[in-house]
């Protein structure tokens, strides 16, 4: 008789939890606008709004990935429409370390997606969301990646 444990096998009900840190003035308002005009995305997705994604930090990836997310979005305003004027910047030239800090960790850097969507691209919001919750699930949970 062959048991499998929870760790060694995904469920089969299993669906990827995704945090999606969205910047308060663009992507933040077009996750809203999704809602309010009714476009369909994956329940999967988690929104925490910061006030730029200038303010993300590599840990707070990996922090979100340990407490149990199986996916991480970071969505913010189009570069050169940043509402302090350059934090999307920053964060765009930060972004290449920042994947390779998450691969150092020992996490796929699929599992991470940047995208930029303004307050009035609900859809490029949406699809966002679909993408990075249909690629989570291609990797399976985060649990077989780390440990």
């Amino acid at each position: 008789m062959s048991t499998t444990t929870a760790e060694s096998s995904p469920a089969v009900n299993w669906e990827p939890r995704i945090i999606a840190y969205c910047c308060n003035w663009c992507s933040y308002a077009g996750a809203d606008l999704a809602g309010t005009s009714r476009i369909q995305y994956p329940p999967n997705a988690r929104i925490l709004r910061v006030n730029c994604t200038g303010r993300i930090d590599p840990e707070f990836i990996l922090v979100a990935l340990e407490m149990g997310a199986d996916g991480v979005l970071v969505s913010g305003c189009h570069p050169g429409d940043c509402h302090y004027t350059s934090g999307n910047l920053k964060l765009r030239a930060r972004w290449a370390l920042m994947q390779k800090t998450i691969e150092q960790a020992g996490v796929d850097p699929r599992r991470v997606r940047l995208q930029w969507a303004s307050a009035s691209e609900a859809q490029i919001f949406a699809d966002g969301v679909k993408e990075l919750t249909e690629q989570v699930r291609k990797l399976g949970p985060i649990r077989s990646e780390w440990k």
